[in-house]
């Protein structure tokens, strides 16, 4: 019989039990297939950041950093707050907050973030829970509840291409106008 668990059973401490944990490769390694960002490595837990700490800090395959903040319980906007410094102190490409629960406003935040970064930036919110069938040992198990839409960054992306193409053009159009404004004829001021 399959029963969740309460986290804390698992992992009584976040930062000193989960974290390091999760900060261990094969359970990154979990992780990162769930959200399909291949293996990651150089990992360092409890990376300060001025007078904060990360829980982790790691690598993806193109050698870009990847901030990982944990919490427990439902999502806050003290842990949003720390995502940010976290991106911004070690300047990471992509955050992932996992949490047992992500509120709505915090998902529309991460949302935001997704659409509004340039698209080699990448914000994903990630639910835990804990199974256990029968006896056997706990299983962690990810739910991505956010993620990057990248078709949509990349259609936005191409509209405002397309859109600066479509500006040059008539910049190019008005300035040739304007440079034979005084010449042309049937085009002289009264």
């Amino acid at each position: 019989r399959i029963q969740r668990q309460n986290i804390r059973d698992v992992w009584p401490k976040e930062d000193a039990d989960f974290t390091q944990w999760l900060a261990l490769p094969e359970n990154l390694d979990l992780l990162a297939d769930t959200l399909g960002l291949g293996s990651l490595d150089e990992i360092q837990n409890e990376v300060s950041v001025g007078n904060f700490r990360a829980d982790v800090v790691c690598h993806d395959p193109d050698g870009h950093k990847v901030v990982i903040e944990n919490q427990f319980a439902t999502s806050d906007h003290k842990h949003l707050g720390q995502i940010l410094t976290y991106l911004a102190g070690v300047e990471a490409k992509t955050v992932i907050w996992i949490a047992e629960s992500i509120r709505e406003e915090h998902r529309a935040a991460i949302d935001w973030l997704n659409e509004a970064t340039a698209l080699d930036y990448a914000f994903f919110g990630v639910e835990i829970e804990v199974w256990r069938i029968g006896d056997s040992d706990a299983a962690p198990r990810f739910e991505v509840v956010v993620q990057p839409n990248q078709w949509k960054r990349r259609q936005i992306q191409k509209t405002q291409q397309a859109e600066m193409v479509d500006y040059q053009r008539r910049m190019e159009y008005w300035g040739a106008f304007l440079a034979r404004w005084p010449g042309a004829e049937g085009l002289v001021p009264p």
